[in-house]
């Protein structure tokens, strides 16, 4: 199982994508807020999933990755490393194309459920610190 791969680091913050955020709510304080943020500026399309269902950066929120129509190109998991595995059990069946488990968020059972599933993973890293250092603003 490969993870963090640079390549596919790169193609995913490079390429436009649909990023659905798991755990983005309109709380300012907490990191997903402003990685979200970040993930937009820098050419993507967020897609807040929280059980609040909030809009987010103009971007209507979902309750689950169940209900959010259309294709996903990147789940990005802010959860807890115990809820993990299930938000990327969701990510395989919703047709993701990737998972990215934040900083902080591990889980290598998941991450290998995803990569035997064909999805690309990312793990323990963050998208606006790996953005920034490829010189993405």
């Amino acid at each position: 199982m490969e993870l963090n791969d640079p390549d596919v680091i790169r193609r995913l913050l490079t390429t436009p994508g649909r990023w659905a955020v798991v755990g983005l709510s309109t709380n300012t304080a907490r990191p997903a807020y402003g990685v979200a943020r970040y993930v937009q500026d820098i050419g993507h399309k967020v897609v807040p999933v929280h059980p609040r269902a909030e809009t987010v950066h103009g971007a209507p929120g979902h309750a689950s990755l169940a209900d959010v129509p259309g294709r996903i190109d990147v789940v990005d998991v802010f959860v807890n490393s115990a809820a993990a595995g299930s938000v990327v059990d969701d990510a395989i069946a919703a047709g993701a194309g990737a998972v990215w488990l934040q900083l902080g968020v591990v889980d290598t059972d998941a991450a290998r459920r995803a990569a035997d599933a064909g999805l690309d993973v990312v793990m323990d890293r963050c998208p606006a610190i790996e953005g920034r250092a490829l010189g993405l603003s």
